[in-house]
């Protein structure tokens, strides 16, 4: 794991500069969210395009700033403004709920993967090749999971038997909180298709080195596991 392994290392020497526990140095690392990418007057970028809410709405994300803004505003909450385009337009439920989020996006009142509770969401998935039994009893075995992810304290918060496990994350070197991590196991014709959602990341600055880590823990689990038969 490569850029995992160079972001620790600048995180233990920031640590021997500052006295900085683990966890206060790891957060001054964490790279900053950039809007250099979203046209301008836009904070970010909506997940569907301008031409894609066009085709189906009728209207352009411009357009649909300019409607929401004349009508609850920005003070409104999401419900209020989902509830909103639900009453006055004819888009129906499922794109009152994306135009919403997609103004959210673009005025700054949501950013790209935040939930309603402020706290951020990411995913990445990858073919593992093994069978999806086996690859979950590997994940929920406490000793083999441990060994897994030996930088963190994965505790299982889901019930026994669920199809998608689901675990706390802490620092083991601290135990400072990181979020929860969710594991999907789906057939996929060479194995089994591992997707990690990793939930309650506290800022946006944080999901782009916990992409990394998941994306490289994912590819060393892939070639450390076993065939299947």
């Amino acid at each position: 794991m490569t850029t995992q392994e160079s972001f620790k290392k600048r995180i233990r020497a920031r640590m021997a500069k500052t006295g900085e526990k683990y966890s206060a140095a790891r957060r001054a690392l964490l790279p900053q969210p950039s809007s250099a990418d979203a046209p301008a007057g836009w904070v970010s970028q909506p997940e569907s395009t301008d031409e894609q809410v066009r085709k189906a709405t009728g209207r352009g994300w411009d357009e649909w700033v300019a409607l929401i803004d004349a009508g609850p505003g920005r003070d409104a909450t999401h419900t209020e403004i989902a509830a909103w385009l639900n009453a006055h337009t004819e888009i129906g439920g499922w794109w009152a709920q994306g135009v919403t989020v997609g103004y959210e996006r673009i005025t700054g009142k949501r950013l790209p993967g935040q939930m309603p509770d402020g706290t951020f969401t990411i995913s990445r998935s990858r073919t593992v090749p093994t069978l999806p039994d086996a690859l979950k009893a590997l994940i929920e075995d406490d000793e083999s999971r441990a060994a897994l992810l030996p930088d963190l304290v994965a505790t299982r918060t889901s019930k026994a038997g669920v199809k998608s496990p689901r675990y706390a994350l802490t620092d083991s070197s601290d135990g400072a909180a990181l979020g929860s991590v969710l594991f999907n196991f789906d057939p996929a014709p060479a194995g089994t298709r591992l997707t990690v959602s990793h939930e309650k990341i506290a800022t946006s600055a944080a999901t782009e080195p916990w992409k990394e880590f998941w994306a490289d823990w994912l590819t060393a689990l892939a070639q450390s596991v076993d065939q299947p038969d």
